[in-house]
């Protein structure tokens, strides 16, 4: 009987009844046991205090569903994660101490991960190995095929040729205070430095260094500058360098005087360039500017032109500015167009006339979209885009154009409203915000990109259309390393004729490294799985009209057969879904079958605007009645 009891006291001991964050567990100590120091060995001798719930079961305060996954490891030695995250799994594993798990985990995330990283990969740049210890990057630059790397005390700039790939040219002494904005000119004009035709600056606080660029890669300390006030925006206009405070201080240096000026305007609280203008958005509502390239001072002081271009109806300080040239192809002849917001969250567009140039810019449009003040705008071929200080709040227009010029007819019409969600960083670990910029990044004329980086300490960033949200792809460091900087910039493609310049993120790293992504191609992936998309939903909407698969194929390779036409003749386009693309392309695949059968004396295009078709209606000589 003795024997009996101590077996039935020995079993009982054996099961263990867990309360994993509110849902029971029972398992045998022999199974949670098996891991030396892993977090049960040590919770069950005593090494760990435990908390238990009111049926003596200890409590846990974790996630259940990924302690099940853990236990189930526990027991068969087998993993089986099905649809629960890797990186969560091993957060789990690394808690409870299973070093075979984690062991596991790891080999299955290197499985998904390529030192060499994916198809966007383009190339690696490792720390500059004539400093040690570089530290993190904490600022990228771009201009034309350079690139401009600020570590915390100095600054490498690299080049990159079709032959030779990049290389590493120019590396600055080791400063004595940290770096907190740079600049890079690789294209200095008209010879003003003789043969020192790059250039680049850095700034700490409110000091400023200049050096030019040696063919050899030697560089010479042009001076240093002080703006007496911390520099806050660091940028190139030409050859000019220009260093801006929101105190309302500019500095420029000019490269044909070699001379260092600072001027008092109103405290700035936004800036753009256009050409050789320098627009200054200022506190009191007013937008001002400066034409550096002509240098202009005023004879009685010999202080910088500055004027005034436009003043807001409310007085409201204009917190982001964005200037739009139309091209020089145009007619237009000086047409400009800016696009500003306010700090009451207001988004304004004006425009200068070539016939009112006299009496300044005049108030286009108004959108009072906003809650908060505007942080960003951009105003584009295509699109006006703006971001507010509602978590990177992002509101999109659709701009309509008539020769390059804006029109009111339709006028910009709302797109798109989304967030570019970018948790701050608290402890500096993460970049500077100089060097964290979420965009929107590229030329004008073409789709823009945000970068979103949504925690500090990550090896990710997601690349998205400024003009929808969309995702374009998802970059990862090859490496493994947080990301500390980005930037996207473009970089001139080889002589070739018909070469065009590639669009690349570049991404730094708490190790000090570069790495590049190709987002040419990825623009190009992108765009590809859009058009099958747009493609599959245009063959079921030409199915639910009628319209046989062949038939629907023929629409979309360019052919036509005439049987379709009256089988879309009761088809009611204003419920239909296709692209303005594909509706103007099916009405030129139309003409073009009708002028081949049939004797076309006048052709007379009428626009459907309810349906968005460009149906032609065709007068044909021997009374031929058109179809609907």
């Amino acid at each position: 009987t003795l024997h009996m009891k101590m077996s039935n006291t020995t079993r009982s001991g054996d099961i263990i009844h867990l309360n994993v964050g509110g849902k029971r567990f029972s398992t045998s100590r022999q199974t949670l046991m098996w891991v030396p120091d892993s977090f049960f060995s040590s919770l069950l001798s005593g090494r760990i205090s435990t908390l238990k719930d009111e049926t003596g079961a200890i409590f846990i305060d974790r996630d259940p569903s990924l302690f099940a996954t853990i236990l189930n490891f526990l027991r068969t030695k087998e993993l089986y994660p099905r649809s629960i995250s890797v990186h969560m799994l091993m957060h789990e594993a690394e808690f409870y101490g299973i070093t075979p798990l984690v062991r596991k985990l790891q080999l299955c995330d290197e499985l998904d991960r390529s030192s060499c990283g994916n198809v966007l990969f383009n190339g690696y740049l490792p720390p500059p190995g004539t400093l040690s210890d570089t530290g993190m990057v904490r600022i990228i630059c771009g201009h034309h095929n350079w690139i401009a790397v600020a570590y915390a005390q100095f600054v490498v700039c690299y080049r990159v040729k079709e032959s030779t790939g990049w290389q590493q040219v120019f590396t600055s002494p080791r400063l004595d205070w940290v770096i907190d904005r740079v600049a890079l000119n690789a294209k200095v004009m008209a010879g003003s430095l003789g043969d020192n035709d790059k250039m680049v600056a850095v700034a700490s606080g409110t000091e400023i260094i200049l050096w030019a660029i040696c063919p050899d890669g030697n560089g010479n300390e042009i001076g240093v500058f002080s703006l007496n006030v911390p520099v806050e925006a660091l940028f190139f206009v030409g050859n000019q360098l220009i260093a801006t405070s929101h105190t309302g201080k500019v500095g420029v240096w000019n490269a044909v005087t070699k001379h260092w000026q600072n001027q008092d305007v109103v405290p700035i609280s936004s800036y753009d360039t256009a050409g050789s203008f320098l627009i200054l958005g200022c506190n009191n509502g007013s937008i001002y500017y400066i034409d550096v390239q002509k240098f202009p001072l005023r004879m009685k002081d010999n202080d910088l032109l500055v004027t005034e271009l436009y003043r807001d109806p409310t007085e409201d300080a204009i917190t982001a500015l964005s200037v739009y040239l139309t091209p020089k192809t145009s007619d237009s002849g000086n047409w400009i167009e800016i696009a500003y917001g306010t700090s009451s969250g207001t988004v304004r567009v004006i425009v200068q006339h070539p016939e009112t140039v006299g009496s300044g810019p005049q108030l286009f449009q108004t959108f009072s979209v906003h809650r908060s003040p505007v942080t960003k705008i951009m105003l584009s071929e295509k699109h006006l885009i703006s971001v507010c200080a509602d978590n990177n709040h992002v509101r999109t227009w659709t701009v309509t154009r008539f020769r390059g010029m804006i029109s009111t007819q339709p006028g910009s019409t709302p797109l798109t409203s989304f967030k570019i969600l970018s948790l701050d960083d608290v402890d500096g670990h993460g970049g500077c915000s100089a060097g964290t910029e979420i965009g929107p990044y590229g030329e004008r004329d073409d789709q823009q990109v945000f970068i979103q980086r949504v925690v500090p300490d990550t090896d990710k960033l997601y690349v998205r259309l400024s003009s929808n949200g969309k995702r374009v792809c998802e970059v990862r460091s090859v490496d493994g390393t947080s990301i500390t900087a980005f930037m996207v910039h473009e970089c001139e493609g080889s002589s070739r004729i018909g070469s065009r310049p590639r669009r690349y993120l570049f991404s730094g790293h708490g190790n000090g490294s570069i790495q590049m992504w190709d987002l040419t191609t990825a623009m190009e992936i992108a765009g590809k799985v859009d058009i099958r998309g747009e493609t599959l939903s245009t063959d079921k909407t030409l199915l639910s009209t009628g319209v046989t698969t062949e038939d629907a194929a023929l629409i979309r390779i360019g052919g036509l057969r005439s049987p379709l036409l009256s089988k879309m003749k009761n088809v009611n386009m204003s419920k239909t879904s296709f692209s303005p693309l594909f509706c103007n392309n099916l009405s030129l695949f139309c003409i073009k079958l009708w002028c081949k059968r049939l004797y076309l004396c006048k052709g007379i295009y009428n626009r459907f605007l309810r349906g968005g078709l460009l149906w032609p209606v065709l007068v044909i000589k021997g009374g031929f009645s058109p179809p609907p």
